[in-house]
């Protein structure tokens, strides 16, 4: 399976979730602040609608393109600006989110395509789509009380995670230092590890946990997490920035 399957996976979860709601749940508040779930889609499709402007044209998504705020401003803004009805919305999604992965498949893979934060190559801007949509997820199902387990699909996120360690330590105004992460998958099965093993930094627990402090949705504190070495629990204060 590769990252463009898992990422149709991922919708297709949502999909399910969301076909089943009434008109209450999808005007009801979302865990995402002043949004309901009727916003968090949309939100979902501009981003999707996004991915197919840069991947079949090169044009930057229009969120990175708009001048002023931040670019949780400018989402907010857009969100605002084209409020429907939420079968308008549900359908504007369905249609984008398929478009998107059509053109990421399109797409020269190693060719970067311009995003939010700068260039990236498709199968990571996949790899991003599939941690919004699941982190989006958690915000749509967490207040309705619906069941969201973690999958293996998480894999993909927890990379992404690490990854971003570098840049993150960065924007915190400290200096950059190797990470290991050993992660226990979601059915237990294996260990899912990052990072050079002769880091002298390391983080260590269960994946959904990382994953959660990474997209925001968990604070270090409240994930379970080990961090170790000289710069561990400064790496895993700092992880909370990608999302």
């Amino acid at each position: 399976m590769t990252v463009f399957d898992d990422l149709a996976a991922e919708q297709d979860r949502l999909v399910g979730i969301l076909a089943g709601l009434s008109e209450a749940q999808w005007l009801s508040e979302s865990a995402a602040a002043g949004w309901s779930v009727a916003d968090v889609v949309l939100h979902l499709a501009q981003s999707d609608e996004g991915v197919i402007s840069s991947a079949s044209g090169g044009v930057p998504h229009r969120i990175a393109s708009t001048a002023g705020g931040t670019v949780d401003d400018r989402a907010e803004q857009w969100v605002k600006a084209e409020r429907a009805a939420p079968a308008v919305v549900f359908a504007r999604w369905q249609q984008a989110r398929r478009a998107a992965i059509v053109a990421l498949l399109a797409a020269d893979p190693q060719r970067p395509l311009e995003w939010v934060a700068g260039p990236i190559k498709p199968s990571t801007l996949a790899t991003t789509r599939l941690a919004e949509h699941w982190a989006h997820g958690l915000d749509i199902t967490g207040p309705l009380g619906i069941g969201f387990p973690d999958t293996e699909r998480l894999r993909h996120i927890a990379w992404l995670a690490h990854r971003t360690l570098p840049y993150a330590l960065v924007r915190a105004g400290e200096p950059i230092a190797e990470i290991r992460c050993q992660l226990t998958a979601p059915d237990g099965s294996e260990i899912w590890s990052f990072g050079p093993p002769e880091a002298k930094s390391s983080i260590t627990g269960q994946a959904g946990g990382f994953c959660r402090v990474a997209a925001q949705r968990l604070s270090p504190s409240e994930s379970g997490l080990t961090a170790t070495g000289p710069r561990g629990e400064t790496a895993l204060r700092v992880l909370r920035t990608y999302a």
